[in-house]
């Protein structure tokens, strides 16, 4: 259920972080800051259209981050971040969203669950909720270096975002306040008159603004894992006059048979991708009898779990494939299918093997039956 868009406002010139461009285009543990701040709205099922809002100037840096994501076209950003926001909203007016969330490009910690709080807060009623944070320091009011008073912390917080509204509520509500400099969206709701829902907010979802956030940010992301995946496939052959392996269409007197071209290296190489993310397999994301997979590639079906490892910030450490049959004879096809396996991982042919082996005729394949898989893929994933 795709019912909520996202605005991510981007247009900032970020230069308190230092480095040279813009800080939510800083590469953080080898990755740009804006891609790690998309990654939790791309993996998340309630989430549909994501608008980023960016300086023209910026596009490069932006094309560069965002590579092979699935955004929406950028729209440029106003003189002010308010101006920015309702930019945005209005690039979604075409396809209006029940809910909306408005988040700041250097956020990167967002997490799932922040995500299903405030959401659940619209779900119930709601017309706008934003994650907060209690205050446990003493707060004070000062001028001109003297302390004034103690204020009473007990009715204070910090906002954060993402903050959530419904669409057409805080649309009208921008439009309203067009100009007025207001400080975050939660204010342009109240401005409007919009009761304002407050949920418990994250320690852990830090703004990145200066130097030392960088560091902070830098530090918590390369703190990485690696996870290993199996996948085991096998597919009986039927007329035809080719086989697809790893992509690579080999010559034989006869086909396989499956729901999409049945190649049985790039099947196994998928569903270890998927156990290796903890996303079930490929009945679960390709259903068998599915139609909409009906004579597909199974380039296809890699494509679509590179998009899952990119949207959460794994990186493909190896792939190691074998292919089982008597028939055809694939030794002289392995390097194509070893450097096409690479290709569409997008790594270098060194992060990846492809072996053939036969059964000495025991078995189904040993009787030219069909055709079996195996893949073990490591993949190197942020720490939860």
């Amino acid at each position: 259920m795709n019912d909520t868009a996202v605005v991510i406002v981007a247009a900032g010139k970020g230069e308190r972080a230092g480095g040279g461009v813009p800080k939510q285009y800083r590469a953080l543990a080898g990755r740009p800051l804006l891609a790690w701040t998309l990654a939790p709205f791309l993996a998340h099922d309630r989430v549909g259209a994501i608008q980023i809002v960016i300086d023209p100037a910026q596009a490069e840096h932006y094309a560069a981050a965002t590579r092979s994501m699935a955004l929406m076209p950028p729209v440029p950003g106003g003189a002010d971040r308010q101006a920015s926001v309702l930019a945005g909203l209005e690039a979604l007016a075409g396809d209006a969203p029940d809910k909306v969330m408005i988040h700041d490009a250097a956020r990167p910690f967002v997490t799932a669950p922040l995500i299903d709080r405030l959401l659940a807060s619209l779900d119930g009623g709601a017309d706008a909720a934003i994650p907060v944070l209690a205050i446990t320091d003493t707060v004070k009011r000062c001028r001109d270096g003297a302390v004034l008073t103690t204020l009473d912390r007990s009715e204070l917080a910090r906002a954060q975002t993402p903050q959530t509204f419904r669409y057409s509520a805080i649309l009208e509500a921008h439009r309203a306040a067009a100009g007025s400099c207001l400080t975050d969206d939660a204010a342009v709701a109240e401005a409007a008159g919009l009761a304002v829902a407050a949920v418990p907010g994250d320690e852990g979802n830090l703004k990145i603004t200066s130097a030392i956030d960088i560091m902070a940010a830098e530090a918590r992301l390369g703190r990485r894992e690696l996870r290993v995946g199996s996948g085991l496939d096998v597919h009986a052959f039927c007329p035809g006059d080719h086989v697809m392996l790893c992509g690579i269409a080999i010559a034989h007197d006869h086909g396989l048979a499956g729901d999409s071209d049945a190649d049985v290296g790039l099947h196994v190489l998928v569903d270890a991708m998927l156990g290796a993310m903890g996303e079930g397999d490929l009945g679960r994301h390709f259903p068998p009898g599915d139609p909409a997979w009906k004579g597909r590639a199974s380039s296809d079906l890699v494509a679509v779990a590179v998009g899952l490892m990119e949207a959460r910030g794994i990186r493909l450490v190896h792939a190691d494939l074998t292919i089982i049959c008597e028939r055809p004879r694939l030794a002289r096809h392995q390097p194509a299918m070893q450097e096409n396996v690479a290709r569409l991982l997008g790594v270098t042919a060194g992060r990846v093997n492809v072996k053939v082996t036969s059964t000495d005729g025991l078995g189904f394949a040993g009787r030219g039956e069909g055709i079996a898989g195996m893949a073990t893929v490591t993949l190197e994933v942020p720490c939860a």
